[in-house]
This record gives C-alpha cells, sequence and structure tokens, in this order.
C-alpha cells in the first residue's frame, strides 16, 4: 500500500496519473469508432500529421495544442480532398498526407532545434511527467467536449459507423458525421501528445477497443470496458515508469499490449487456447505451395 501511495506525494505524479486517467479513457472511447470501421492507419495519419503544427506553434509561442489541432483538421481535409478529386483509394490518400506532414514536422523541429533547446523525443514519444497544471486543464476541457459529442451524438455515429449507406438513405448527414468523427479523432490525439507522443498514441487508439472487443460485441460495452483498459493500463504504466525508471509512454504502451496478448490467447469465447477451433487444417498459403511443388514435380 504504500508502494501504491508514494508516488501520490508528489505533484508531479498527481498531474501524470490525471492526465494518463484522462487519455486512456478519451482513446478507447473514439479508438472504437476507428477500430470498427477498419480505420486504423487513420488514425496513424493524423497522429503524425501533427507534428508541423507543434512545430509552427512553438515558434510562434501559440499553444501548442491549438497548433496540433488545425495541423490534424488540415491533413484530415487534404485526405479527403484526394479522395475526392482523384481516382487515388483513401488508404494511399492517407499514406501521402501523413509521410509528406510528418516529414515537414521533422523538417521544422529540426530547424527550430538549432536556435531553440527542445528535445525531438518530446514530440515523438511523449514526456507525460513534465505536464504543467494549464496543460491539465486543457486537456481535461478537450475530454469533456469529446466524451459531451459522442455521448449527443452516440446512436448516429453507431449507424453510421456500422452502416454508411443505410445512414445515408434514412437522411443523416454522412458526410458531416465522418468530418465530425475526424475532427473527435484529432483532438484525442492532441490531447495524448504529452502522454505517448505522435509515434505511440495509435496503440492507445486502437488497442483497448480491440482487447476489448475480444471480450465483449457491443459497441458500447466495447466503449465501456475498452476505457477500464485504457485507464488501468495508463496507470499501471505511470507506475511502472515511476519505479523502474521507465520511459512513460512506452511503458503505458507495454502495458495495454500485455493485456491484449493475454485477451488474444484467454478470451472465454475469441481466445486462442480456451475457445473451441475448427479441426485443424492447413493455411491456405502452405496448401497453395504445396500444390505449385506437386505441379512442377
Amino acid at each position: 500500500m504504500n508502494n501504491f501511495i508514494e508516488p501520490l506525494y508528489y505533484g508531479f505524479m498527481q498531474r501524470s496519473l490525471a492526465i494518463a486517467i484522462l487519455v486512456g479513457l478519451l482513446c478507447a472511447v473514439v479508438g472504437s469508432y476507428l477500430m470498427v470501421q477498419r480505420l486504423a492507419l487513420l488514425g496513424d495519419a493524423i497522429s503524425h500529421s501533427v507534428l508541423p503544427g507543434l512545430a509552427i506553434a512553438f515558434v510562434l509561442g501559440a499553444n501548442i495544442f491549438i497548433g496540433a489541432f488545425i495541423a490534424g483538421v488540415l491533413s484530415t481535409m487534404a485526405i479527403a480532398w484526394i479522395k475526392t478529386r482523384s481516382p487515388i483509394k483513401e488508404d494511399a490518400a492517407m499514406g501521402i498526407v501523413f509521410s509528406a506532414f510528418f516529414a515537414l514536422g521533422i523538417t521544422l523541429i529540426t530547424l527550430v532545434q538549432k536556435d531553440n533547446k527542445i528535445d525531438l523525443n518530446h514530440f515523438l514519444f511523449g514526456n507525460i511527467l513534465s505536464v504543467t497544471p494549464a496543460e491539465v486543464r486543457d486537456i481535461g476541457i478537450i475530454a469533456l467536449v469529446v466524451l459531451v459529442v459522442v455521448l449527443l451524438l452516440f446512436k448516429e455515429l453507431l449507424f453510421y459507423t456500422f452502416d454508411p449507406l443505410g445512414a445515408q438513405a434514412v437522411g443523416l448527414p454522412t458526410n458531416l458525421l465522418n468530418f465530425g468523427l475526424m475532427l473527435l479523432i484529432a483532438l484525442t490525439i492532441v490531447a495524448s501528445l504529452k502522454a505517448v507522443g505522435v509515434v505511440l498514441v495509435l496503440s492507445l487508439l486502437i488497442t483497448p477497443g480491440a482487447t476489448a472487443y475480444l471480450l465483449v460485441k457491443r459497441l458500447h460495452q466495447v466503449m465501456i470496458l475498452g476505457a477500464g483498459i485504457g485507464i488501468f493500463s495508463s496507470i499501471a504504466g505511470m507506475y511502472l515508469s515511476y519505479f523502474y525508471n521507465l520511459p512513460s509512454g512506452p511503458a503505458i504502451v507495454l502495458v495495454v499490449s500485455s493485456l491484449f496478448v493475454l485477451a488474444l490467447l484467454f478470451s472465454p469465447t475469441q481466445g486462442i487456447f480456451t475457445h473451441s477451433q475448427p479441426t485443424f487444417s492447413s493455411p491456405l498459403w502452405w496448401q497453395e505451395l504445396k500444390e505449385i511443388v506437386r505441379g512442377k514435380a
């Protein structure tokens, strides 16, 4: 019990744990939509695309959260523009946009580093132990806005997520819902930057929801259980970081990834070791390889 209470004596740990809880909750809720829609790459694209906004906001002395959010929105609009105005598919558009924005961000930060002592790793992998009271306030506001919007539009987003064509047929503003969901993702990524950085944020967006999906089926259950997994992983990662002198962002990601592996192996309904499997058959690629070898023999 003393080991559990000890970190709470320090102000920086109190702030870090508050951020960890908010981020774990927020990423699990919003990431559930990404997982269901099979748009994990979109989360990765937006997370990498916020980097130039961070650099420009730093140079201008503005709030880095605002800069990151603007860059995330611009990247989303660029992906949508390429998708609608050219024959390029959405996944290719995501790859083009996020790599270009990420390269621009790295270049800008490298230029800024010549005159300012900033650590690039803090942007890439997070630095949750250095959060200020003002940043806790900002992230708390972002979390409140995102969760309220999800609560108010839950039915509409649920319908659109599982059946976009059906949602359009009944008159729902699917384009607005899609853009609104992108904004929620951008806000969530911005809120998570301090905790895990742009490189690792995708893990918190996808893994808690994926873990919950192996245990429950309904979307609201996935969100609730995923939020619990995200919060637990964030707190456990912070304690591991404190007691074993580990980088906090990677520690959080390792915990949530470990929980996913446990669910994958031992889920009562989906676990590899616990769920009754059909009669074993060779993988299709192995069967095809054997046929090729037999044909040449």
